[in-house]
């Protein structure tokens, strides 16, 4: 590529943090170094844009990262860069850098903040999805979320055992902001007796004609996705208004579910979309997002990225199917 005119990227990371951000950053870096490519890594997201907060991303340092949750990189969120000036101080960041193209990892925000951003810099963007909600359009699975998902299926299948031993009624509260994605396929692969979502109208419906019938001998397993609009609280207080006499325990996961050693999906998935996103700069493609659809490499333009991902159809029938 002796004639890209592509010779310095800068690489961030940008949003929630994901297992798996780190094995793209390594994939990245060394997709560069063979190209002859000098790569930045941009330090706290946006915010390090702003500031030149920079530092050099070497492929044989981040080779022995690729197992480690988090990003090494940092994150933030930043009000400043949702600002005109904020971005045009960006830009000079990038300019007396001289950073030839930027790549991104992050959620949604972050690639609304890019779109924002290609108003006044014509320098191209690529976007990588990493968010363990696994609800942006444009790929099957997102960085993070295979990883998310085991993390909570191995702390309902522990919860399982002490409600199983106290006959208890638990709700566990998983995260899933605005998909419930990690409720759906935790609550089905932990065996749970009902699964809430914010997709769903139906599943509480489900929920309270279970309960009905609830034998205390037995444990009953409730999965609800934190933005549920029922949520945690209220449903177990449907629950003791049912049946008062009912033990129940609520149990919130919380951001344990972020950390973590990537699962060997997340890493092979940072690293397909790592180099996947290197090349694309230097076929001279910019503002799309790196993705998987049928565990083949789509790209999707950033303005169709930014709409949210549903559950699927074939993912509803099935919540139906074992919610009842």
């Amino acid at each position: 590529m002796k004639n890209s005119p592509i010779k310095h990227i800068g690489v961030f990371t940008s949003g929630g943090d994901s297992p798996g951000m780190n094995a793209a950053l390594y994939a990245i870096a060394k997709t560069a170094e063979t190209k002859g490519i000098k790569v930045s890594g941009i330090r706290k997201g946006y915010e390090g844009l702003i500031d030149g907060d920079f530092i050099p991303l070497e492929a044989h340092e981040l080779q022995k990262l690729t197992q480690k949750g988090g990003t090494i990189l940092k994150t933030a969120r930043s009000k400043r860069f949702m600002e005109l000036e904020g971005r045009k101080k960006a830009l000079q960041t990038l300019k007396a850098n001289s950073i030839d193209a930027l790549v991104a990892v992050g959620g949604d925000g972050t690639f609304k903040g890019l779109l924002a951003f290609s108003e006044i810099c014509d320098i191209p963007f690529i976007g990588i999805p990493g968010t363990i909600d696994n609800d942006i359009s444009g790929t099957d699975y997102t960085l993070g979320f295979d990883s998310a998902v085991n993390t909570a299926i191995e702390n309902i299948d522990k919860i399982r055992d002490t409600a199983e031993s106290h006959n208890r009624v638990f709700i566990v509260e998983v995260m899933g902001r605005d998909s419930g994605y990690i409720a759906i396929h935790s609550g089905l692969m932990s065996g749970a007796d009902a699964i809430l979502i914010p997709e769903s109208g139906k599943d509480f419906i489900y929920l309270l004609d279970k309960i009905k019938n609830y034998n205390s001998e037995d444990a009953f397993l409730i999965v609800v996705s934190e933005g549920d609009e029922i949520g945690a609280e209220l449903v177990a207080s449907k629950i003791k208004e049912m049946n008062k006499e009912v033990d129940l325990r609520i149990t919130r996961l919380g951001h344990v579910q972020r950390g973590g050693n990537p699962s060997a999906l997340d890493r092979m998935l940072g690293i397909r979309l790592g180099v996947a996103a290197v090349n694309a700069l230097l076929q001279g493609r910019k503002n799309i997002m790196a993705g998987v659809l049928n565990n083949q490499l789509h790209f999707t333009p950033f303005e169709d990225v930014v709409k949210q991902h549903q559950v699927n159809e074939e993912l509803m029938k099935l919540l139906e199917l074992f919610g009842k």
